[in-house]
């Protein structure tokens, strides 16, 4: 099992960090991408990551909630770092309608610097998307060609939106939103639609913890280790077997990032 999107700096981890990684082998997760959110975050996600060698990853980039942090000195301090061999793509970036904690134009420019970065560099691209899907296609449909792969992160848009990332060959992320039958209800029901090579499945933990496991922490915090129940909720929706959902989205994530 690969979990490709952990946000492993958070400070909700701060105190026992070290455990967490633990309990994730323990459960067979077999590696992870620490995903960064700002400059300052990548730094820090390539540090831990250096910790373990072959069993972290992470991403450097500056999500569209900071985007108000971009600069042009930003994505120039940001160059060095996307040649440590830790770095396998440039993101979280993209666009975020829904909570705006930066204007449309700032999340535009910071998100148009960071594909150039990336198409420059031959780095795959990790993609946050949300209320904004026409405009970040937009942007991004003239570079895909340049790309080396897009990953989407955390889908959980309409039919519509999925067909068009299918067949532009964008990889797909599904989270512990679909453990939810409520709020994932509509997700749940397109988890079929997604080809089984484009499909990839994360926690985003320490956000979005998944419903209806026997033991839920009390603390509400995601974990890496919850990664198996998340991949058993989707094998059934899928009518997979588990193992082998398992084995081909560690896979999908070699081959999305590079790592064969």
């Amino acid at each position: 099992m690969f979990d490709v999107g952990v946000n492993l700096t958070s400070k909700k981890f701060l105190k026992d960090r070290e455990k967490v990684v633990q309990r994730a082998r323990a459960v067979g997760v077999t590696g992870m991408v620490i995903i960064s959110c700002t400059l300052s975050d990548s730094r820090q996600a390539i540090m831990l990551a250096k910790e373990g060698e072959n069993y972290f990853w992470c991403t450097v980039g500056v999500h569209p909630n900071y985007a108000n942090t971009w600069s042009q000195k930003v994505g120039v301090d940001m160059r060095p770092l996307i040649y440590e061999p830790c770095v396998v793509a440039i993101g979280e970036c993209g666009l975020d309608f829904h909570r705006s904690f930066a204007t449309k134009k700032k999340q535009i420019d910071a998100f148009q610097a960071q594909i150039e970065l990336a198409v420059e560099l031959s780095v795959p691209l990790f993609l946050h998307c949300r209320n904004a899907h026409k405009c970040l296609m937009s942007i991004l449909k003239p570079w895909l060609p340049h790309l080396p792969s897009v990953f989407l992160h955390c889908f959980t848009g309409t039919q519509v939106e999925l067909e068009v990332y299918i067949e532009h060959g964008i990889f797909i992320g599904v989270t512990g939103w679909i453990c939810d039958v409520y709020r994932g209800r509509d997700l749940r029901q397109l988890i079929s639609l997604i080809p089984s090579d484009l499909l990839l499945i994360e926690t985003d933990a320490p956000w979005l913890l998944p419903m209806g496991m026997d033991l839920a922490p009390p603390s509400k915090r995601n974990e890496p280790c919850f990664l198996p129940h998340i991949i058993q909720t989707v094998a059934i929706l899928r009518g997979d077997d588990m193992i082998e959902l398992s084995k081909k989205i560690t896979l999908n994530a070699h081959k999305l990032f590079h790592l064969i």
